[in-house]
């Protein structure tokens, strides 16, 4: 089931009707989970089975957890003597931090089977005289499970930090399954959603025509823009050998918008399906092609990731608090583990590496301006902020070459060739005459109106706070999905991020 599709509309429709007929709190809970689960169903039915496992095992985990910190809390409260209450808490926290060490080692190894077991068996097999033919087995990983993961490690952290364990099991698995996140995110702490399953919000006429809103441009984005510049992105990708220097760059470029535009627009029916249910999910995108620094591109893209990054690796290394080489180790352990998150290939590893060393230098470069006071001045006028921007877009855009080709081989042909590559003129013929009836030109020209778009939005909602009104967005609804329906390109692209 598609979320820009008709089926999906009705399927939405029919669940908001149960939902919201119901007064009682865990029924609504039970409908969530079943629609979750048969939305899942249409995807990859085979899984849900080890999916319904893995939360339950979760659940029991967190509430031993739990019971583990109770337990401590109340033992302290008693008469105990110093040397007793000190033998008490190590001996519950020596039990919190196993049952924790196991929680997080079930995921993560559940992860690492899925996403890594099949294609390291492949490499072995392919770079030795061992003989394993099971390494040619095609694992397909369950949709999502990355985010699926990460969910359940944050929430046993949380627990073990001292956040309640819920003694729900409904509302844990509902929490887990919910169709409008489960797929790819936003990646949503537990606490957080428990405590709007008790207050939801009401189905205003603003609420309503917010999350209508958000849906519809979020089938904008994907439907009207990002599969269209995605089959200029996948014929240019595709056929490497022939593309010159100008394609190369003109599809990198266009990645990004792709890449973002996908992604947040997956992000914006998430939300805005989130909303109807009285249910408000994280933002995940801030505008993050207008940031300024690497790391401030890191706080305003995919922004319950690196939330997730944040507090449960970088800041359990010690953050930035153990001096700056420390602090520049962990900002690469952060960024590689991130990059390996997203794939099991070659190339999501140097991307994060890449990544790493940007914010490396980032923080070098913070450190050095810190002691001349010339420099920290210049990178806070118009120059600076106009150089600091440049750079860091054209290291983030860059970076998606290995993002979009993670095989090291084809991502080294675009980067061999981005300089003086004549290409083929039979390729400029197939790709701009007979599949997208635009020159080179007339396409870089539509990828420059977006980008002025964009900072036309940027503008109105950063600088001058500008927000369409309600009733004002409601009238765009109907037009943007007729729009979608009328003019996306047929069999449209799947989600990018489905792949992580």
């Amino acid at each position: 089931m598609n979320f820009i599709s008709i089926l999906y509309g009705i399927f939405l429709l029919l669940v908001l009707a149960f939902y919201w007929s119901v007064a009682q709190q865990k029924l609504r809970l039970w409908i969530l989970l079943i629609a979750s689960i048969a939305f899942y169903a249409s995807l990859q039915l085979q899984y849900i089975p080890l999916l319904l496992v893995l939360i339950f095992i979760n659940f029991r985990i967190g509430m031993a957890i739990g019971q583990n910190q109770l337990s401590e809390q109340n033992s302290l409260n008693e008469q105990l003597t110093d040397e007793e209450s000190r033998f008490a808490q190590a001996d519950w926290n020596s039990k919190s931090v196993k049952l924790l060490y196991l929680g997080v080692s079930i995921n993560i190894l559940l992860l690492l089977g899925f996403k890594y077991l099949s294609p390291l068996l492949s490499f072995i097999s392919n770079n030795s005289s061992t003989n394993l033919p099971f390494a040619y087995s095609k694992i397909i990983a369950p949709l999502g499970i990355s985010f699926f993961v990460f969910e359940c490690i944050a929430y046993l952290v949380d627990v073990y930090r001292g956040a309640p364990a819920t003694s729900q099991f409904i509302k844990f698995a509902a929490y887990k399954f919910f169709f409008a996140k489960l797929i790819s995110g936003p990646i949503t702490r537990f606490h957080n959603l428990a405590h709007q399953f008790s207050n939801l919000r009401s189905l205003t006429a603003e609420n309503v025509s917010e999350a209508l809103w958000l849906i519809a441009i979020g089938a904008a984005k994907k439907g009207l823009i990002a599969d269209h510049i995605g089959i200029y992105v996948d014929l240019c990708f595709g056929n490497l050998q022939r593309a010159s220097s100008a394609d190369l760059w003109l599809a990198t470029f266009a990645y990004g918008f792709q890449l973002y535009l996908d992604f947040s627009g997956y992000v914006d029916i998430a939300r805005g399906t989130a909303l109807l249910f009285g249910l408000v999910l994280p933002e995940n995108f801030d505008f993050p092609y207008f940031s300024t620094s690497i790391a401030e591109f890191w706080r305003r893209w995919h922004m319950t990731l690196g939330d997730w990054l944040r507090n449960y690796l970088y800041f359990p290394l010690g953050g930035s608090r153990k001096g700056l080489d420390r602090t520049c180790l962990n900002l690469m352990i952060v960024m590689i583990i991130a990059g390996i998150w997203h794939g099991a290939a070659l190339g999501f590893l140097v991307w994060g590496a890449y990544h790493g060393l940007a914010l490396v230098l980032h923080r070098l470069t913070d450190a050095l301006s810190d002691s001349f006071e010339e420099l920290e001045s210049f990178w806070q006028k118009p120059l600076g902020v106009f150089i600091g921007w440049l750079l860091t877009q054209l290291m983030v855009f860059t970076s998606w070459i290995w993002f979009r080709l993670p095989n090291l081989q084809d991502s080294s042909v675009v980067f061999q060739r981005l300089w003086g590559y004549r290409g083929d003129a039979q390729f400029a013929q197939k790709v701009y005459v007979d599949a997208l009836n635009i020159s080179q030109y007339q396409l870089a020209i539509l990828l420059f109106t977006l980008a002025i778009f964009m900072a036309v939005a940027y503008f109105f909602n950063r600088q001058l706070k500008l927000q369409l009104n309600w009733y004002v967005k409601l009238l765009f609804v109907i037009p943007c999905f007729y729009a979608v329906w009328i003019l996306a390109p047929e069999g449209s692209l799947p989600y990018i991020y489905f792949d992580f």
